[in-house]
């Protein structure tokens, strides 16, 4: 079969799959009990980091927490749990808070017990963690002081995790005792993260222990003589930001990061740059438009040390990636490709020879497979082709918690995941993305179902029936606009609207504009044809 596979595409032509050309990576035998934390201290225990070396740094409070110091925390904190709360493996944690130097510790210690970690975005409103709380089903939170209001009581309570009660947790030096006999398996859920899938309401993706250890392994840097700073601006809560922020700890390189709460300041993050000489930068892409965009601004700092900028959730287009390499010559703009279901990146650039290919996402990462596939026929496609993305392998998802119908319609018998994407893999065995297959908004990389919003939209009293489409914006990439068909006799007006649709979700899923329409255009069938409402956007009296 080896030879069968094309030495620059890693396609093979008997199977019509495309394999990884990265060597592959080692992972612990799959029967063997070990846990996310047990394997992220097997790699930091290889290639110790220095004594004084920094784990994490908060950026806004200056405050840094050395290595020895993070497993002092993070073994009391696991202790703690297990004696003062009684948590234990299985049990699920609710995680409701921006960005803050503990929220490492916490994921480490929590992965340690074999408690499922759900992370919720603080921005999220009550309707939307209702909806998750019942699909994860936690048994205790760990809430920022000001947004614990929103939750409602749990078995356990809830912990301010920035509060005295919380210091007080990390610091109580129980012993090992309280976590003996705890015996995590690889095919144990790890994290329940947020995702719409291919369509409808917010499922919970099932991510276990295998998983992220999979993701951690395939992006292990080599190991340098002077440790590197990387500096995660994405949150914690999401994918990329938790596979970052761990995969920089596994790796002994320092992880500054930034909080939630306030509106991101360029200026601030340049600051950042310069004084933690950061090599290494995680935007989402909104910021990657400003930052190109910001000649100015950006010329008043010394980002010399800066190697790498690491941009995933959207695509970047090609005038702000040739305006960020005018800008930035010397700096790589690492691309990649991924979904929750993937435990994020499954095609990325490693290193400067993989950057220089326009337009590309990346290559496809160690131990995974993929095909290009028709959608109209199902027929496996060779390079150059595009169709539906499917990916195997490690990386894939157990599953949607408690929804076997929508999990057998992306994840395959076979082990194949459907991403609903239209890409194609060239000669080189670069990734491209052409268009989503599926009807999701992708709003600064945040996902926005419009079937959600449809649902909300289709329950107000004086709206007879609606549709979401995507319109194209700079800076967040795609917005949701509405196609509003009103009661007769309503007066109804856009503001409205988009009022009764903002209390009762986060930001990012905003109704940006609302166009009244007499009817929506339907198929023979009665499917509502949102093409036809794209191009009346893209008509010049509907400009934005």
């Amino acid at each position: 079969m080896a030879n069968a596979v094309h030495p620059n595409s890693g396609f093979c032509s008997k199977t019509m799959t495309f394999h990884s050309l990265r060597p592959p990576v080692p992972l612990p035998p799959e029967s063997a009990p070990v846990s996310l934390t047990d394997f992220i201290f097997s790699l930091l225990n290889s290639s110790p980091p220095s004594p004084t070396a920094a784990a994490i740094i908060d950026a806004d409070t200056r405050r840094r927490v050395l290595y020895p110091e993070l497993i002092f925390r993070l073994e009391n904190l696991a202790s703690s749990l297990r004696a003062q709360f009684g948590l234990s493996k299985g049990d699920c944690a609710l995680v409701f808070s921006p960005n803050n130097i503990y929220t490492p510790i916490l994921y480490l210690s929590l992965f340690s017990l074999g408690v499922v970690i759900s992370p919720i975005n603080p921005a999220a409103m009550v309707p939307e963690i209702q909806h998750q709380i019942l699909l994860s089903k936690p048994v205790i939170a760990f809430a920022s002081s000001n947004s614990a209001h929103k939750l409602p009581l749990l078995k356990h309570g809830i912990v301010n995790i920035d509060s005295v009660e919380f210091e007080s947790l990390m610091e109580n030096q129980r012993g090992k005792k309280e976590r003996a006999g705890i015996k995590v398996k690889q095919s144990d859920v790890a994290t329940i993260l947020y995702s719409s899938g291919t369509t409808g309401p917010v499922k919970g993706v099932a991510l276990t222990h295998r998983n992220w250890t999979a993701n951690i392994a395939g992006g292990m840097r080599p190991v340098r003589t002077i440790q590197t700073v990387g500096y995660c601006t994405v949150p914690l809560f999401h994918a990329y930001g938790m596979a970052l922020s761990l995969r920089l700890m596994a790796s002994g390189e320092c992880l500054v990061i930034t909080g939630g709460n306030r509106r991101f300041d360029m200026r601030k993050m340049y600051s950042v740059i310069e004084e933690y000489r950061v090599s290494q930068l995680a935007l989402a892409p909104p910021l990657v438009v400003t930052m190109a965009g910001d000649a100015e601004v950006m010329d008043g700092y010394d980002l010399s040390s800066l190697e790498v900028v690491i941009c995933g959730g959207a695509h970047l287009s090609k005038s702000t990636i040739e305006r960020l390499k005018n800008r930035l010559p010397k700096v790589q703009l690492a691309q990649s490709y991924g979904l929750t279901e993937t435990t994020g990146r499954v095609f990325a650039t490693l290193g400067p020879d993989e950057t220089r290919t326009e337009g590309a996402t990346g290559k496809l990462m160690a131990n995974c497979e993929a095909k290009v596939v028709d959608p109209e026929t199902g027929a496996a496609l060779p390079p150059m082709k595009p169709g539906e993305l499917w990916v195997r392998g490690d990386l894939v998802m157990k599953g949607y918690v408690d929804d076997e119908e929508a999990t057998a319609a992306v994840l395959g018998r076979e082990g194949w995941l459907r991403t609903g994407d239209l890409c194609y893999i060239n000669n080189q065995g670069y990734l491209f993305f052409v268009d989503r297959i599926k009807e999701l908004i992708k709003y600064k990389g945040y996902q926005v179902a419009p079937a959600e919003l449809e649902h909300l939209l289709n329950g107000h009293p004086d709206v007879v029936e609606a549709a979401v489409v995507p319109y194209p914006d700079e800076e967040a990439g795609q917005v949701p606009v509405a196609f509003v068909v009103r009661q007769p006799g309503s007066n109804i007006v856009g503001s409205e609207i988009k009022d009764f649709v903002a209390k009762q979700v986060s930001h990012y899923k905003r109704i940006r504009r609302v166009i009244f329409i007499d009817s929506l255009p339907r198929n023979a069938s009665g499917k509502v044809l949102r093409k036809e409402l794209v191009i009346k956007l893209s008509t010049p009296t509907s400009k934005l």
